[in-house]
């Protein structure tokens, strides 16, 4: 299989999350209403996602969307109940609470707890979980109070979910790369886009957003 991008990610996971929830996927109409774009928009994601053979798709029916097997509807009836266990320093992904101005992310006075979490079930491989605070990203599936995967690099493609350090502060927004200048976009209308000139210093990159983790 194809690696989804992050807005099919995030599609599978809240196609996931709705048959967790009712036993049945949501018509197109839901789907593109969920995300805030066009149901036009919304069939080609789905074909997308066909074409990589994480769906398929049932021509003619309001509700014929099938996660298949392996793929995320094995995670649907987890999702509401995910397993996670603290345990032992060194064992398991650090969970990283508020970050201290000027420290390294992932520095011990950091980390709030480690979870065991397979490490597999991500591509890439994440180095560290981040709690999400705010409703920024919710049209990509990332919603207040949810686990986030990251994995740790300074860099990250265009149009990238990332995790960033600006003025001490962390972020997750979507990375769009310009001439002169980086913005931070949201995935929500209610929130304005966050510009930073190439010559500001106190940014970074900690890391690419690979998945989210939804506690009941």
């Amino acid at each position: 299989m194809d690696t989804p991008t992050d807005r099919q990610q995030a599609i599978l996971d809240h196609i996931a999350r709705v048959l967790a929830a009712e036993g049945r996927p949501p018509t197109l109409a839901e789907l593109a209403q969920a995300f805030g774009i066009l149901p036009n928009a919304a069939r080609k994601h789905l074909q997308a996602l066909e074409a990589k053979g994480w769906v398929a798709l049932a021509p003619g029916k309001a509700r014929g969307i099938r996660l298949l097997a392996g793929t995320a509807e094995d995670a649907a009836a987890a999702a509401p109940r995910p397993a996670l266990r603290p345990l032992p320093a060194g064992r398991a992904l650090p969970l990283v609470g508020r970050v201290a101005a000027g420290s390294p992310i992932l520095s011990e006075g950091n980390i709030e707890a480690r979870f065991s979490i397979d490490p597999a079930l991500f591509r890439p491989r994440p180095d560290f979980l981040l709690r999400v605070e705010g409703e920024s990203m919710t049209g990509a599936g990332i919603l207040d109070g949810d686990l986030i995967a990251v994995h740790r690099t300074p860099v990250a493609d265009n149009g990238r979910i990332v995790v960033a350090r600006i003025e001490g502060e962390i972020t997750v927004k979507r990375l769009e790369l310009g001439a002169s200048r980086i913005r931070l976009l949201s995935e929500n209308p209610a929130f304005a886009p966050i510009e930073i000139g190439r010559d500001v210093s106190d940014f970074a990159i900690e890391g690419l957003y690979v998945g989210a983790i939804r506690r009941a």
